[in-house]
């Protein structure tokens, strides 16, 4: 099983993967937890220039291919192994933030990207993807206040790019509804966790049956 979570930065997904992930492993479930851009050492090295707010000239183009580049070694080295032998993943973002935020935001042409992530990817698609809605405004400002998190190129963007990458989550959400489920982020991440763990749970039962 492959789990993803997904959001506009701000939003919380990272500390709702730990807390999943946590949950998971009380109730003795093998898991791989992992995250994108990294992953790998490769994957890692990528995420440091991708990042890097120093790095203002990179071409959008540019972007996508790196972020891609990082995917695929990370689809070869960890995602597909760890599926292979039984594990759940549970991944803090994947290819929907290359739609949402090279798509979207950027503009690039959305059929190239998915062509490109199909490449990449080897055609993985997630079973399920928790996505975290909140407004742009409010990720932003918790970005900026607080100090452990990383702010990195992207973050940097004008607000006009995060407003357009949360309406092209929304738009992803709306396509293909029965992959996506969707939270507030403004909510309690203990609040946040408890929906995600009742969503969550049938299915995994539904997981255990079948391996049974």
């Amino acid at each position: 099983m492959f789990i993803t979570f997904e959001g506009p930065d701000g939003c919380g997904k990272s500390t709702q993967v730990t807390l999943l992930v946590e949950h998971l492993q009380r109730a003795g479930y093998k898991i791989r937890a992992t995250r994108e851009p990294g992953g790998t050492s490769i994957g890692e090295q990528i995420r440091e220039v991708v990042h890097d707010p120093r790095n203002k000239e990179m071409d959008p183009v540019a972007e996508v291919l790196l972020y891609s580049a990082s995917r695929a070694q990370h689809v070869a080295q960890v995602i597909q192994p760890a599926l292979a032998e039984g594990a759940i993943v549970v991944c803090d973002r994947f290819s929907d933030s290359t739609i949402a935020y090279q798509g979207y935001g950027h503009g690039l042409d959305l059929e190239m990207l998915r062509s490109i992530t199909r490449f990449a990817t080897r055609g993985l698609v997630p079973s399920l993807t928790f996505y975290l809605d909140i407004a742009p405004e409010t990720g932003l400002r918790r970005r900026q206040q607080d100090t452990s998190a990383e702010w990195n190129r992207l973050d940097a963007q004008a607000l006009s790019f995060h407003q357009r990458v949360h309406q092209g989550y929304l738009k992803m959400v709306e396509a293909e509804p029965e992959r996506w489920f969707v939270l507030d982020g403004e909510m309690a991440p203990q609040a946040v966790h408890e929906a995600i763990w009742r969503h969550l749970l049938p299915q995994l039962e539904q997981r255990q049956r079948r391996l049974e």
